[in-house]
């Protein structure tokens, strides 16, 4: 049941609170762990600038001459700000390897950091400032999606990192853009208008997914711009009759919107993902990496996989069974928990290198692919949002039933990645795109970020031009 409209002014005072956020009021762990996904930000973005959806992306700008000033991530290209944000956010979502916030069940990063740095295009923009207008961008997106009920969303057939998404990249920007009192507002609303993802991108393992936060970040860009411009907007976009609360979920949780407001940055309740698949698969391949590893198991061990999957995510990796026993495209096996297990199992690990044309075809894969089954399990709902819960069990051709649980995957801010793992992991996968050289100078650049004079520093070092 659709709650009653008891909160009004939602939509200013959360404006007003990401309006007046200052770096000042952030604690140094805040201000880590920024710094902490803007390393995450470069290392997904830059790999992701080489998948043909990237590719696509710069081909169709490139015929279109919508040449400017900003940086598209990993090429010698620069477009203008809205489509270098939107060419960026689509890349760095393009090898499912972004960051993720548990609560909202969605990925607040791949809007706020494209965002921010193509809005340094338009105005001085120093490290504090783009770190400020990250964390606030952040807060917006969590709190908005969690306040949907991740799975009433989900179940609506939207995909929330593009539809909140929109909201956080118009508070990003038009913290950079410098506006002020109603213009940021209206801003809000502006983008409210503009707030789309369909999941219908799981029927035929469509690049659409990818396109929602690259299309969020531009429009709540543009969103900003207008506003800057005199441009208005609902000032009740959040809480109204046919506000986005009330139209995109059917039992939104309104007071998960305020709620705490600045009391914790939810920037530091985002994790990151070691796995290159969807989210609510990592738990279930940890616990399979895991009984791989403890009991030496090879494929030809593998009688049957059982998998608890959260009932929130059940259709993104389980449903439908025969489909996603039978992944074709990437994006099909991005999606597919039979394919994650089958991975985990047979080689004990979830790499980009794994999540590749002609892997499902491989005889270890194709072995086990049919031998999965997914089963929801109540016990990890009841912890769902806050804690994606995990477990596995697989049963031998001798005889033995083994199993592992978990409570909080490995990248979650419970179970983080440490610094030193995070600067593996960008090592790995920018290795074929820049030079070991160019890695140690992007690396210390995002170390010092708050003193930095002018972020455009930053994104000239993640270009090859």
């Amino acid at each position: 049941m659709v709650q009653s409209n008891n909160e009004t002014g939602m939509t200013r005072a959360l404006g007003s609170f990401a309006q007046a956020l200052e770096y000042e009021d952030l604690s140094p762990e805040v201000v880590d762990w920024a710094k902490y996904l803007c390393l995450d930000f470069a290392a997904v973005t830059l790999n992701g600038s080489t998948t043909g959806s990237a590719h696509a992306v710069v081909d169709a700008l490139q015929r279109l001459d919508r040449s400017g000033p900003s940086v598209v991530v990993g090429t010698p290209y620069r477009v203008l700000p809205e489509y270098a944000s939107m060419a960026n956010g689509i890349a760095f979502h393009s090898i499912e390897m972004d960051d993720v916030n548990n609560e909202a069940s969605l990925h607040p990063g791949v809007v706020a950091f494209p965002t921010a740095l193509s809005m340094a295009d338009l105005a001085h923009v120093s490290g504090k400032d783009f770190i400020a207008a990250v964390v606030a961008g952040y807060d917006v997106i969590v709190r908005l999606g969690r306040a949907l009920q991740p799975a009433e969303h989900y179940g609506r057939g939207f995909h929330p990192t593009g539809t909140c998404g929109a909201f956080g990249a118009a508070v990003v920007a038009g913290r950079l853009l410098g506006l002020q009192g109603d213009d940021f507002i209206h801003a809000l609303g502006i983008a409210g208008s503009q707030t789309a993802g369909s999941m219908e991108y799981l029927a035929q393992g469509a690049w659409t997914k990818r396109f929602h936060p690259g299309w969020a970040s531009h429009s709540g860009s543009w969103a900003a711009l207008l506003a800057r411009s005199g441009y208005t907007g609902p000032t009740t976009i959040l809480e109204g009759r046919d506000g986005f609360l009330q139209a995109y979920s059917g039992n939104p949780d309104m007071s998960l919107v305020l709620e705490d407001l600045g009391d914790e940055y939810l920037i530091t309740r985002t994790g990151i993902k070691p796995h290159a698949c969807c989210r609510y698969k990592q738990g279930p391949i940890d616990c399979l990496i895991d009984i791989r590893n403890t009991h030496g198991l090879e494929a030809d061990d593998v009688e049957e996989v059982t998998v608890g999957v959260l009932s929130g995510g059940f259709k993104l990796v389980a449903s439908p069974e025969e489909a996603k026993a039978n992944p074709k495209t990437v994006v099909d096996m991005q999606f597919s928990m039979p394919f994650g297990a089958a991975v985990a199992l047979a080689y004990g690990r979830a790499s980009l290198e794994e999540y590749a044309d002609g892997v499902p075809d491989r005889p270890e894969i194709s072995r086990i692919l049919p031998r999965v089954k997914c089963v929801t399990d109540s016990e990890l709902d009841a912890h769902f949002p806050r804690e994606f819960r995990a477990w596995a069990e697989v049963s031998t051709a001798d005889g033995r039933r083994l199993r592992s649980d978990i409570r909080y995957p490995k990248g979650d801010p419970e179970n983080a990645l440490s610094w030193a793992e995070m600067k593996e992991k960008f090592a790995v996968l920018t290795a074929t795109v820049i030079s070991p050289e160019r890695q140690q100078q992007i690396i210390a650049a995002i170390e010092s970020l708050d003193e930095m004079e002018d972020v455009r520093e930053l994104a000239a070092l993640l270009s090859t031009e």
